[in-house]
């Protein structure tokens, strides 16, 4: 465990961290615009005085001449809303093409003959007009582009049935990221690597740098509720970080997040400290959401919905009513009302009216903090109109027992013993934000004079050059760790054979199977001092040993030490756990290898029977357990070579965190999750897919993203 206090300057940039320092202007907006016009000459004066204006509305602009490259690019688009200016000689061409595309958000018509193009645009409802000069494009193109930041304001949906391990991932990481930025106390050299930052994303664009300028020399003199509601890129930029859980801007941003969340705090304890049950009052939001989320959120009635980031309402509920109504035009969206019921006594997330402090004062503005969670209680349909409909939702209460549940289950999957930047890094591990987890990780490591805290970092360095599949380095890491260790520890210390753990899965992965070999005995020899010989700590070294007997053909060996796996198994699990039908599969493999098909079927089928009992019917391991019985028949008919030729996977050995994969004599680390209703399987090298909704006859191979 590795303890530090929250105070520590590990959010200074790391040495690696400065080669990423220069960001992607598309993480500043949610939404980017093109300019289609096969006229446009960026060496031209006049045309660069356009794009610095429309520059002054979106930050982030692409241009193109060609109609064919253009749609390329919009194809590639993901995670952003497309705004489009388009000439009125390729209007009529390429509208057809584009306007049913989702991520096209908004397209303006820029041409020299009004009239005429104004015929032909009323079929297209995303078409916001015809402009013959660039000022009232850039007007219109305002409100489009605040429209799609409103709308892509991110939420999760809890159902009532819905089990703590099938939490969506932005639920947990938002309310955890949240409560660990709060225990940091960020300087000035943190807020200045900020502006740095985003110094470097707005290159180009005059209105941005004069806004990093005002608040780099104006922060402390203002609020953070008056620059988060300032027209900049504060707003857009934290919001599309939330939404996508960019861990490294999120990080950047903790500053602002945590001094957003105390003011709003402040404020709620100013204006709400005697209220009482009477005093519930409503609010209201509009906006769009796209089809799949109005499904979601129609599912989850009487479920739980979570505001991700801070969550901006109204008391005026026509102003509210007027931004819902303004997105049933597109037909990629619904139009949605939020009336928000909430009593001030026992919520529990902080808010605030910020009518005074708001740059919106006439919207009458209340702020609630980051991941404010309400209840559903109903959704209908707004007079005759099924593209427009009220969603009524409660705040949730202290005391309400499922949202306790989930904060009790969320905060013990998060390090709860971990403190500050330890526990962020942790946690930016988790979410698979590598590069982010490495810089405060390597920070750390420049700043602690502690050997076991170092020790301790360099364990965690090479976990995420494990992920990266950058082996060398993992066991550079692993072996500093290694020798901190053996000079601060007893030579059976339990850390010691974590160590050696480690090392030996990095030799197993680099096809090293005698070092790996030597160091998983190095481990068993130290649990085997200090644990009950039915701990199941051995059962997994037992397993790890068995695999690299396997893998180099040492059958009788695997056995045996699969079978003393099994046995601690047997004593310690309960009779369908998916351990044991592991196990059952391993020992299945070996008997398969020595051309035991008899006794091989009966462990396969043994191992089948409990995955599913215990498995749901799509679940990666289950699969692949079935696909092993049918691989054996094919070998009994002569035709493993096949199977090994296609690449099917063979093998499959259970881990604490994973599985052991063979594919044809070739050994595998893999890691999963369910996305858009397919297991992806995760290799260091490879990523494997099963579709959910049919088993295929040889599982697709694809190069590791």
């Amino acid at each position: 465990m590795i303890k530090g206090k929250s105070t520590t300057n590990a959010s200074a940039v790391s040495k690696g961290a400065e080669s990423r320092r220069r960001i992607n202007m598309q993480q500043i907006q949610n939404v980017i615009l093109i300019w289609l016009d096969s006229n446009i000459d960026v060496t031209n004066d006049d045309c660069q005085t356009t794009i610095t204006k429309l520059r002054r509305v979106v930050n982030d602009i692409k241009t193109y001449t060609n109609s064919d490259q253009c749609l390329e690019f919009i194809q590639t688009v993901v995670d952003k809303k497309i705004c489009m200016i388009i000439s009125g000689s390729l209007g009529q061409h390429i509208v057809p093409c584009v306007h049913n595309m989702s991520q096209v958000d908004s397209i303006f018509i820029f041409c020299g003959n009004k009239k005429y193009h104004e015929q032909w645009i009323t079929d297209w409802p995303k078409i916001k007009g015809v402009f013959t000069d660039i000022t009232p494009i850039c007007e219109a193109l305002k409100e489009a582009a605040h429209q799609c930041e409103q709308n892509a304001i991110p939420m999760s949906f809890v159902g009532t049935n819905k089990k703590l391990d099938q939490l969506d991932p932005s639920f947990m990481y938002t309310q955890i990221i949240k409560e660990i930025i709060l225990t940091i106390k960020f300087g000035q050299n943190h807020i200045q690597d900020y502006f740095d930052h985003c110094r470097d994303a707005v290159a180009g664009n005059t209105k941005e740098i004069e806004n990093i300028k005002q608040l780099e020399g104006e922060y402390q003199n203002n609020t953070p509720i008056y620059w988060y509601t300032c027209e900049m890129f504060l707003y857009p930029m934290l919001n599309r970080a939330l939404r996508l859980m960019d861990g490294d801007i999120i990080t950047r941003m903790g500053f602002f997040i945590g001094d957003l969340h105390r003011q709003i705090e402040q404020l709620h304890k100013e204006q709400y400290a005697d209220t009482t049950a009477a005093d519930t009052f409503t609010v209201y939001r509009g906006q769009g959401l796209s089809i799949g989320d109005f499904e979601q959120i129609s599912k989850t009635k009487g479920g739980l919905i979570s505001f991700n980031n801070f969550l901006s309402t109204s008391k005026d509920r026509e102003v509210s009513y007027a931004f819902a109504e303004s997105n049933q035009a597109n037909p990629d969206l619904v139009g949605i009302l939020f009336v928000m019921e909430v009593d001030s006594s026992q919520s529990t997330t902080p808010f605030a009216s910020i009518a005074d402090i708001s740059d919106f004062q006439n919207e009458e503005e209340v702020l609630f903090s980051m991941h404010s969670v309400f209840r559903i209680q109903d959704i209908k349909q707004i007079g005759e109109n099924n593209r427009l409909y009220e969603v009524n939702l409660t705040l949730t209460a202290d005391n309400d027992p499922e949202l306790s549940r989930l904060t009790d289950y969320i905060r013990k999957e998060s390090y709860p013993d971990e403190e500050g930047w330890y526990r962020l890094g942790l946690v930016l591990l988790k979410m698979g934000q590598f590069d982010k987890a490495e810089d405060i990780y390597q920070v750390l490591l420049d700043q602690t004079k502690d050997n076991k805290n170092r020790a301790n970092i360099y364990v965690h360095l090479g976990i995420i050059k494990d992920h990266q599949g950058e082996y060398q380095e993992v066991l550079t890491f692993y072996e500093k760790s290694l020798a901190i260790y053996q000079k601060i520890l007893l030579s059976n210390h339990p850390d010691l054979a974590k160590c050696y753990n480690n090392i030996g899965n990095v030799h197993a992965k680099m096809h090293n199977y005698p070092k790996a070999l030597y160091y998983y005995t190095k481990a068993l020899e130290i649990k085997q001092q200090l644990l009950l010989p039915n701990h199941s700590d051995l059962a997994y070294s037992y397993n790890n040993i068995g695999n690299v007997h396997c893998n180099m053909d040492n059958y009788s060996e695997a056995l045996s030490s699969y079978k003393k796996a099994l046995e601690i198994r047997q004593q310690l699990l309960p009779p369908t756990h998916p351990d044991l039908a592991s196990s059952y599969n391993n020992i299945g493999i070996v008997h398969e290898s020595k051309d035991d098909y008899s006794e091989a079927r009966t462990f396969f089928e043994h191992a089948i029977q409990i995955g599913q009992q215990s498995l749901p019917r799509n679940h990666p391991h289950l699969q692949i357990l079935n696909d092993n019985e049918e691989n054996m028949d094919i070998a009994c008919k002569g035709n493993i070579s096949a199977v090994c030729h296609h690449g099917r996977i063979t093998t499959v050995y259970g881990k604490a965190n994973g599985l052991d994969v063979f594919v044809g004599k070739r050994s595998y680390t893999v890691y999963y999750k369910y996305e858009n209703q397919t297991w992806l399987i995760y290799t260091n090298h490879d990523k494997f897919i099963f579709d959910t909704t049919h088993t295929e006859q040889h599982s697709k191979f694809l190069p590791y993203d």
